[in-house]
């Protein structure tokens, strides 16, 4: 049992610090998807700084998406979301609250002019996705051999080279993030780049992104920073921009890496409750444990035999 899983059996509230004793303050991403502009830079800088292998120049279907999701070998993934959707007032507002054109203009013959009522209905939504580094990581609890730990930053991370690829928290990530690479099984993910962290720089995704959609400091700094964007975006009337993964009370704890949407989560394929998977592993042990203690005592009383009573015939 790992020191992580016993730590949330015995206790309500479990350290989300790794342990350590004078950690420094939390830190993760706040990725605002109103304005990027799906440049995919973060991608391209994930892979140069960490040697993450290619993705294989193949046609997928999806539109400018050419990498499709996360995986092994991508812990950056720029989603491409084309949509039909009117765009209300967000055409006059944009330039003034910070956010890039969400809409394209229509196809307008000569002499005709162009103006709100010729505006396209048609928009992208672009965000870049990765590793959530969870409060509650359930990818934490099932690990039988350590290879995954939570830093002094509050990220969590996988050490390859302790990894038996056993695959169980590839179905315990309510996010569907970490996956096995082919050839050895081992799982790879985002690692927030931690090596440079402890070097005092910022990840590479966040260190290229030209629109600084990607924001990497102090977590909570990052949620006021969040709340005050939200704010602004919704005085413009873009009414349809949220926060996810930024409320500590969810299903997980709050997230590491968290997002401003335009839209409903599941529009960026990401799920609209998740729940630490692991959760109810505290009451199945207790309930496990109760019921061997049964089975136990059952099968002692069937072995005690009352001392035979001899009387002479």
């Amino acid at each position: 049992m790992t020191s992580h899983l016993r730590d949330l059996l015995t206790s309500d509230d479990p350290p989300h610090d790794g342990g350590y004793e004078d950690p420094p303050p939390r830190y993760g991403f706040f990725t605002d998807t109103s304005v990027c502009i799906g440049c995919k830079a973060c991608e391209v800088a994930c892979k140069e700084w960490n040697g993450i292998p290619d993705d294989g120049l193949t046609f997928t279907g999806m539109s400018y998406d050419n990498t499709e999701g996360l995986g092994a070998d991508t812990w950056r993934h720029v989603a491409f979301i084309e949509q039909r959707k009117p765009l209300g007032s967000q055409q006059n507002t944009a330039a003034s609250a910070g956010t890039v054109d969400l809409g394209l203009p229509a196809m307008t013959k000569p002499g005709e002019e162009t103006g709100e009522e010729q505006r396209s209905e048609f928009r992208w939504l672009m965000s870049s996705d990765v590793c959530k580094h969870c409060t509650h990581a359930a990818c934490l609890d099932v690990c039988p051999t350590g290879a995954l730990f939570r830093t002094e930053f509050g990220t969590v991370v996988v050490q390859e080279d302790i990894c038996n690829g056993c695959g169980y928290c590839v179905p315990a990530c309510p996010y569907g993030v970490i996956d096995q690479r082919a050839d050895d099984g081992r799982v790879w993910k985002c690692t927030l780049c931690y090596d440079r962290l402890g070097a005092g720089q910022e990840p590479a995704c966040a260190k290229s992104c030209p629109t600084d959609s990607i924001q990497f400091g102090e977590l909570d700094e990052l949620r006021t920073r969040a709340d005050a964007r939200v704010r602004q975006l919704h005085d413009a009337g873009i009414t349809d921009a949220r926060l996810y993964g930024h409320d500590p009370g969810d299903g997980v704890g709050g997230t590491g890496a968290f997002f401003l949407l335009l839209d409903e989560p599941e529009a960026y394929g990401l799920p609209p409750d998740p729940v630490v998977t692991t959760r109810d592993l505290p009451d199945m042990w207790k309930r496990a444990g109760l019921a061997a203690a049964t089975l136990l005592a059952g099968l002692a009383a069937a072995f005690v035999r009352k001392p035979f009573s001899w009387r002479k015939r």
